[in-house]
């Protein structure tokens, strides 16, 4: 009897792990439901979340309850929609007047409004705004020319250097807004996210020799920055690839009309296999662990694949991987919060948002 008993309880515990390679749309639903339902008992009464003067924060929980499913008159988004036009300023921008976050805090209320523009109410806003974000990327207007580093960047501010977390919402942004990827926006942030990416055959800044691997790092502007800790093998003066930053270089590529067949693309491809991973931010752990989640997800939606395989030839289900990863990790009250707060990561709402987002990506669009 020893045999036929060890065999069932081998299948038994066999089965769930069985279950993690398939989408289980009725379990995101119910987990989108929780993270909705908690995401509005946090809005303040003036329709903001966390702070009435960070408006980016507002604009990725109003963008990820559009995004899965709640309409445009449910009393906490128009709330939330009627907070972030009061940002709306005469250069066309959407920001707190005292602000140095102009780029993300325009971006991320942009992807909002455009959520919410079924009926074309936002339209004149969504205009300005995306030309208003293209009159501060860094190039020839703001003393950027090609040669230099932060040519076709986007950052905190003229005064700021540009790097690629901001480019890659300035490029969700533009892309979510319908402009053309033969847009001069998309061709000279191409450039700079080029820049960003340890490839020594693409890269003509003196990092990208340095280490060579495929991924990215945060900037190659004012003197190059990495947010991944350095260890031994990194050579001098080079600039470490990690996770987050790797999948947001190969999602801006996509959306400005990079192919697969792309050496920039392949060769960031190559490094997310060799690394990829659902338990950590790779170079950083813990991290920005749900920005990374969020990104994951979308750059394998905007790649158009179904299965990513491995390294070792382990083929992935990322929709089932990701979500799985996210349903498990939620608190009861629907909320997901990251003890290694970093990048604000301990605000509930930031993280709630990145986590519906990231499952909002997970579910294949429907006809």
């Amino acid at each position: 009897m020893l045999r036929p008993l060890f065999f069932i309880a081998a299948l038994a515990i066999a089965l769930p792990v069985l279950a993690q390679d398939k989408l289980d749309v009725k379990q995101v639903e119910a987990a989108q439901a929780k993270a909705i339902n908690f995401l509005k008992t946090t809005q303040a009464d003036d329709g903001s979340w966390t702070s009435p003067t960070q408006p980016g924060i507002s604009g990725l929980v109003v963008y990820s309850l559009l995004a899965s499913g709640v309409p445009v008159n449910d009393p906490a988004v128009a709330k939330g929609l009627k907070h972030l036009e009061s940002f709306s300023q005469p250069d066309g921008g959407l920001y707190a007047p005292t602000t140095a976050h102009k780029n993300y805090e325009t971006s991320i209320i942009l992807l909002a409004l455009v959520e919410a523009n079924k009926d074309d109410r936002y339209a004149e806003t969504i205009a300005k705004a995306v030309d208003f974000l293209k009159t501060i990327q860094w190039d020839g207007p703001e003393g950027a020319e090609q040669i230099d580093p932060a040519f076709g960047g986007q950052g905190y501010g003229r005064s700021k250097r540009p790097d690629l977390s901001n480019t890659a919402f300035f490029l969700e942004a533009l892309t979510a807004a319908g402009v053309s990827k033969n847009d001069a926006a998309f061709k000279n942030a191409v450039v700079f996210v080029s820049r960003c990416q340890n490839l020594k055959a693409t890269n003509d800044t003196p990092f990208g020799e340095k280490i060579d691997d495929g991924g990215f790092y945060y900037t190659p502007a004012g003197g190059g920055a990495s947010m991944a800790p350095k260890d031994p093998a990194t050579p001098e003066g080079g600039l470490r690839s990690y996770g987050s930053m790797t999948y947001a270089g190969l999602k801006s590529m996509i959306y400005a009309g990079l192919t697969k067949d792309d050496p920039r693309v392949k060769a960031a491809s190559g490094w997310i296999a060799r690394f990829y991973s659902m338990d950590e931010n790779p170079g950083l752990g813990q991290q920005g662990l749900y920005y990374y989640f969020n990104t994951a997800a979308r750059t394998f939606k905007a790649l158009g694949t179904e299965e990513f395989t491995d390294a070792k030839g382990v083929k992935h289900a990322w929709r089932a991987e990701v979500s799985n990863k996210l349903i498990q990790l939620q608190k009861p009250n629907g909320s997901w919060i990251n003890t290694a707060d970093r990048w604000m990561e301990g605000d509930p709402n930031i993280v709630t948002a990145y986590a519906l987002s990231a499952l909002k990506a997970c579910v294949p669009d429907t006809k």
